[in-house]
């Protein structure tokens, strides 16, 4: 069982950037980043592959926000750049034992407890 924990969250403002990163307790594959706000649902963020050679994006975040990974470490971050106010959400990384990220929540295997980011105006 891989256990991932988030960490980097916290109250930024506007145009402000914060980095995220998830510490695996084991090797995983596919990474990716997603974000959640009340009464929605979990939303795609971020994805990379087993070699960090493969990432896609969210149209709302690409430009802005950057996935990466250090499987020296065991982690995954998430550099996000330019944060907006609509970019507040609970963030949860995901990992999953297939080789390539994916942009849907059934395709990972394990999940983090989330982080909150909140963006002021």
């Amino acid at each position: 069982q891989v256990q991932l924990v988030e960490s980097g969250g916290g109250l930024v403002q506007a145009g402000g950037s914060l980095r995220l990163s998830c510490a695996t307790s084991g090797r995983t594959y596919g990474m990716g980043w997603f974000r959640q706000t009340p009464g929605k649902e979990r939303e795609f963020v971020a994805t990379i592959s087993k070699s960090g050679g493969i990432t896609d994006y969210a149209d709302s975040v690409k430009g802005r926000f950057t996935i990466s990974r250090d499987d020296a470490k065991n982690t995954g971050n998430l550099q996000m750049n330019s944060l907006k106010p609509e970019d507040t959400a609970v963030y949860y990384c995901a990992a999953r034992t297939g080789i390539f990220g994916s942009k849907y929540t059934r395709d990972y295997d394990y999940w983090g407890q989330g982080t909150q980011v909140t963006v002021s105006s």
